[in-house]
């Protein structure tokens, strides 16, 4: 049904109904977001590349193929503008922190393990953290995650599970000082 309703969307945009295309970003901005930020670690670069996304998607609607999901359309969009972010940084940038707390542990520790989880998934490379970030942070189904990539759903479960043997390998001595 979403991506009926994308296609409606698309095409009334094309039509001239330019305030339509708010429909899309309500519904996608979000999700996005947090993929952009678990793969760039930075609120401010990954707000950016949202946007850009965004920005660019608007701009060459018309090449957007119908018969495909519009979400992985819009993700490819997503990782260049990632890719962009990523190749014009410094390599000493420093990680941000993380995100902020939520529940009734304690800030210090849930910071503390935001920050080595983001570090670690920037450890990854980008193949294995879009992987992670598709399927953990974004729900999406093994079938899903490969129609975004454009990948076989076999070489997505691959892909998770090298993914998240490295992870394991990088936070097993992760720990929170008391």
């Amino acid at each position: 049904m979403v991506d009926t309703d994308d296609a409606a969307v698309v095409r009334r945009c094309l039509k001239g109904e330019y305030n339509a295309y708010e429909a899309i970003v309500t519904r996608y901005q979000r999700g996005l977001f947090n993929v952009a930020f678990r793969m760039l670690g930075n609120y401010e670069d990954a707000r950016d590349a949202t946007q850009n996304a965004f920005i660019k998607a608007y701009e060459h609607l018309d090449s957007y193929d119908p018969a495909q999901r519009f979400f992985s359309w819009l993700y490819r969009i997503l990782k260049n503008e990632c890719l962009n972010v990523l190749r014009g940084r410094r390599p000493s940038e420093p990680v941000s922190p993380g995100l902020p707390a939520r529940d009734r542990e304690d800030p210090v520790e849930i910071r503390e393990r935001h920050r080595a989880v983001q570090d670690a998934l920037l450890a990854l490379s980008m193949e294995y953290r879009e992987v992670v970030v598709l399927r953990h942070f974004t729900d999406l189904s093994y079938d899903e995650i490969a129609a975004a990539l454009g990948i076989p759903a076999k070489t997505v479960k691959s892909r998770l599970y090298t993914a998240r043997q490295q992870l394991g390998e990088l936070l097993v001595e992760w720990h929170v000082p008391r």
